[in-house]
């Protein structure tokens, strides 16, 4: 068939259309006969015509890399010996790799390189005689096509390598840079995808690398630095950097390469474009959400990105903060740019906690610049601009005043949707900022011609809101009715506005005051329900779930009387095919080879099989959102009627946040996942363990990151400082799991859960870690106090946790102390009369502690953990010593959230032991007069209700014992008492 077959070949090279087609008919017919494999590689081999060699080897190429798993083994065989010829007891001393010597190395090295890449694992015993081939292919400097083959061979074999290729592997780095130096003036299209051998290095096997790290860096910086040279090149270069810094931060700082990463880095960043262009983003009609720039100066900034989410603050910031400082003084608006975009990628970096505080030590030197760049908006290029707005909200984010722990889904305008983390760790005050920012926004707003420079104005006041929360209520008013504008413009070009204007008013929502926002509730739900009525968009949608769920925990009344309206909305996005998309094949570039494989044509479209049962993510993000805060205010509702979507939308949420816990390699991102499902969790309790398994899955993949077995934890020591976060993010779930089903359910996940978090209170461990685990404890004991079961299941786990608890107390740090106090009141509060034998032991221990503690978080706690030990087992408390000395320590001064235990103790004690209580009548109301009617009772008004109570009980029964106690009082707080016990 071979000669047949060559034959064909030559009649397609002719240059008469008539032949061609004959010849094309008859190939088509040949490439139905499976004979047409052994056919191909004997022309291959044995033509005498090199154009024939080469259609050939083309044709298998594409016939191996399409049907590989239909070859026959015999052929399969065939295949390999063309490619690897030497016999096992030779060596490759020469680099032939076609039988025939006829044969060109590159035709064989393409080959090679197609058939490895189909399916490595075959040649597995083969790979240390071919790494030993590539050190001579890659020495042949002059065959820069035999190179470029060998690589991408290399390439495809790395992610199979075992330990005995390793060293092999190691030593050819060096030749493969010098390789890839060539290569790059021969052919940059080919240097830049042979590049990508770095990337599957560093994906699979790191170690290979590090020895080399520093010629591997200096050759990227090398290539990202050439103007002359491509941008995909010097993309592939910055790219690879990026990579190594996430991956080896460390090894990158040891080797004293941070200093020329970031002189080379800054001058791509701020570069100018050629003469008579514009950067992408300058662009009159440019897409700032556009996800596919593949520019050196967008990778640049992933680099510094990269580095403050990957280096310790001290390192990076002496380095980085001059340059980025001198590029925002700078008259050059590229360079202006570039110090925006710096600025902004490390205000982003903060979310890594630890650098949060090193930002803020510029604040007073940054936000000058910052705010002198926003003064002239509307001179300036959109593009720039949006950098600005960029960099502000990335750092009003994170440098606002005290900020919650929380997660929030906040409109980038550079990436689309990202998930952030909010970390309170500075006393950054944004007041003095406030004015001048406001003015800005304000200004923006209302001259502003450009639709985009609003829409970013509208986004940075959300960002400010943020910040500064109460404080922006004097703008309230002329932001609330800029936003009322946009929102009733029914113009399409609005829609980008509208989007935002609805996440900006959301955070208004949740951030300016119920009391200033709730009088405006109804309006927006109605402005909501208006947009979602007239307008047929998914982005609109999901902004709006979003809002409906900030008004809940404003005024839920306000939803009452459109809650059928709602939920209709929220059904039939949950059917909708939304989020559901074709995946085609990539194009066929040789239809001849294609032709016979009609069955396989009706798979080139894929559709999803589960159709339209998937949900557009943003779109289920803000859904289960909306559910949560409904299934808190309207209980009832939500089980009676949306029970069914509620379980579908935690169908799909779920299952995809459980896989990103297992399968995302950033721990950043694992760590807003769990973050997310704890939400889910304390929102929607038994609810959300109803699908069988789910459970065990969650509990499984707890479990897993408490024992550092997911993908984002296999990145070794140089992120070891991430692994601690990320555990307690996993460890906050536990206790919601125990709160949230019957404490037999629990119990057996529970018993795998805790020898894992007890290990990490020993001493050897840090005092961050020694906290988390005894605050875990304690927060599991809490939650099964109101669970079917709990009281048992405290009883059963008292011998294993008393010893941790009380080692905890003793504890040097006072952190610790604080969380093992409370964990031992949650201990009696749990199993109450179960554990009567032990408080002779808790209440020496305590009054050892009250007798030479300083810190008054503790003191609080001691005092919380008294109170519940008193309400758990009364009779096991002698009352005559501990309540006297539980009194003195009053009022609370830190942790006023145990208001509540405190007062709910006193008022027990009341009902069962009024004589106990009038004894002591005197301290109680004088702690009583410095909380009442404060913030210090905001745990909620059943406390100030539970106090006054008490208090009006003693007024009324006792008068002259309570009177006695008024008369110590100053002036100020005796009229207060007055007039709480007075009023009817």
């Amino acid at each position: 068939m071979s000669g047949e077959l060559e034959q064909i070949l030559l009649q397609l090279t002719q240059p008469d259309n008539a032949i061609i087609q004959q010849a094309t008919a008859q190939l088509k017919l040949a490439f139905k006969d499976p004979a047409i494999i052994p056919a191909l590689c004997a022309v291959m081999t044995g033509s005498q015509n090199s154009q024939i060699r080469q259609s050939a080897a083309v044709m298998l190429r594409m016939r191996v890399k399409k049907h590989w798993k239909k070859i026959s083994p015999d052929h399969r065989e065939r295949l390999a010996a063309l490619c690897c010829p030497i016999p096992r007891n030779q060596s490759f001393s020469s680099p032939l790799i076609c039988i025939d010597q006829k044969c060109l190395p590159q035709v064989g090295l393409l080959l090679l390189s197609k058939v490895v890449e189909s399916n490595p694992e075959p040649f597995k015993p083969h790979y240390r005689q071919l790494l030993q081939l590539f050190g001579t292919v890659l020495q042949d400097l002059d065959n820069p096509t035999a190179m470029y083959y060998c690589i991408l061979t290399l390439t495809a074999m790395t992610a199979y390598t075992g330990t005995e290729e390793m060293n092999l592997m190691r030593s050819l780095i060096p030749t493969l840079i010098i390789a890839l130096r060539h290569l790059i003036k021969a052919d940059q299209d080919q240097a830049s995808e042979a590049m990508e051998v770095f990337d599957e290095l560093m994906e699979s096997e790191v170690s290979i690398m590090v020895p080399h790290i520093a010629e591997i860096v200096h050759f990227c910086l090398e290539v990202s630095a050439d103007t002359t040279l491509t941008d995909s090149l010097r993309v592939k270069a910055l790219s690879c950097i990026a990579f190594l810094i996430r991956l080896k931060s460390k090894t990158v700082l040891k080797q004293k390469l941070l200093n020329p990463i970031l002189q080379t880095v800054f001058p791509v960043l701020s570069a100018a474009p050629p003469p008579g262009e514009e950067d992408p983003e300058d662009e009159e009609n440019s897409n700032e959400d556009d996800t596919d720039n593949e520019s050196p100066k967008h990778f640049a900034a992933q680099v510094i990105d990269t580095m403050a989410l990957h280096m310790p603050p001290e390192k990076l910031f002496h380095q980085l903060m001059p340059l980025t400082q001198a590029c925002l003084a700078s008259d050059n608006p590229y360079k202006r740019k570039a110090g925006l975009m710096c600025l902004a990628v490390l205000a982003e970096g903060c979310f890594s906690e630890h650098l949060q505080p090193e930002v803020s030590k510029y604040c007073a030197e940054l936000m000058p610049l910052l705010l002198a760049y926003m003064s002239a908006l509307n001179q300036a290029k959109i593009g720039h601009v949006t950098k600005a707005f960029y960099a502000l909200e990335n750092f009003l984010e994170n440098l606002g005043e005290d900020p919650p722990i929380h997660l929030i889904l906040i409109h980038n305008h550079l990436s689309c949707y990202y998930f952030i983390l909010l970390v309170p760790q500075t006393t950054f005050n944004i007041e003095p900022y406030l004015p001048t920012l406001m003015e800005t926004m304000l200004s923006a707003l209302s001259n502003a011609e450009n639709l985009k420079l609003k829409e970013l104005a509208v986004s940075a006041i959300g960002a400010i809101a943020n910040a500064a929360k109460e404080k922006l209520v004097p703008y309230f008013l002329p932001v609330i009715e800029s936003l009322k504008g946009f929102l009733t413009d029914t113009r399409d070009e609005m829609r980008s506005l509208q989007t935002q204007a609805l996440d900006t008013l959301s955070v208004l929502a949740r951030t300016i005051g119920k009391e200033v926002f709730s009088p405006l509730a109804a309006e927006c739900v109605q402005l909501g329900l208006n947009l979602t009525n007239a307008i047929d968009d998914p982005d609109l949608r999901r902004c709006t779930y979003s809002l409906f769920s900030a008004v809940s925990t404003v005024s839920p009344d306000c939803l009452n009387p459109h809650l059928t309206a709602i939920t209709t909305i929220m059904l039939l996005s949950l059917k909708s095919t939304e989020g559901v998309t074709a995946h085609l094949e990539e194009d066929k570039t040789f239809v001849l080879l294609d032709d016979d494989d009609d069955d396989e044509a009706q798979g080139d479209t894929i559709l999803d099989e589960e159709g339209t049962d998937t949900v557009d993510p943003d779109i289920a993000g803000y859904m289960s959102e909306m559910l949560m805060m409904m299934f808190d205010v309207h209980t009832q509702f939500v089980l009676l009627f949306l029970c069914p979507a509620l379980q579908k939308l935690l169908g799909v949420v779920l299952p995809s946040f459980l896989e990103a816990v297992h399968s995302e390699r950033e721990r950043q991102v694992v760590m807003g996942v769990l973050e997310a499902m704890n939400a889910v969790l304390k929102a929607c309790q038994g609810e959300a363990l109803q699908s069988p398994g789910r459970l065990q899955d969650i509990s499984q993949a707890i479990r897993d990151v408490l024992k550092k077995r997911t993908v984002c934890q296999d990145g070794g020591g140089d992120e070891a400082e991430y692994d601690a976060m990320l555990q307690e993010f996993a460890g906050e779930g536990i206790p919601l799991l125990a709160s949230a089903v019957p404490a037999e359910t629990f119990q057996p996940y529970l018993n795998e859960l805790l020898p894992l978090i007890m290990n990490k209170a020993k001493l050897s461990y840090t005092v961050a870690d020694r906290s988390f685990s005894v605050g875990t404890l304690g927060e599991i004991l809490q939650s099964l106090v109101n669970v079917s079961g709990g009281r048992a299941c405290a009883g059963k786990l008292s011998n294993q946790l008393l010893p941790v608890l009380v080692a905890g107390v003793r504890d040097c740090d006072s952190e610790v102390r604080n969380n093992s106090v409370f964990a031992l009141g949650a201990l009696a509060q749990a199993a109450g009369p179960l554990v009567a034998q032990d408080y002779p032991m808790m209440l020496s221990l305590f009054s050892n502690l009250l007798s030479k503690e300083q810190d008054r978080r503790v003191i609080d706690n001691l005092c919380a953990a008294l109170c519940r030990m008193i309400m758990s087992n009364m009779e096991g408390v002698p009352l005559e010593q501990v309540f006297p000395a539980l009194l003195a320590r009053l009022p609370l001064r830190e942790d006023m959230e145990e208001n509540k235990t405190v007062y709910s103790c006193l008022a027990m004690l009341y009902s069962q032991n009024p004589a106990l209580v009038l004894s002591q009548i005197k301290p109680i109301v004088s702690a009583s007069s410095h909380v009442l009617g404060t913030k210090d009772l905001d745990t909620g008004e059943k406390t100030q209700n539970t106090l006054v109570m008490l208090l009006r009980d003693v007024a009324q029964r006792h008068s002259q014992e309570f009177e006695g106690a008024m008369k110590s009082l100053p002036a100020e707080q005796k009229m207060k008492l007055t007039g709480a016990v007075s009023q009817s």
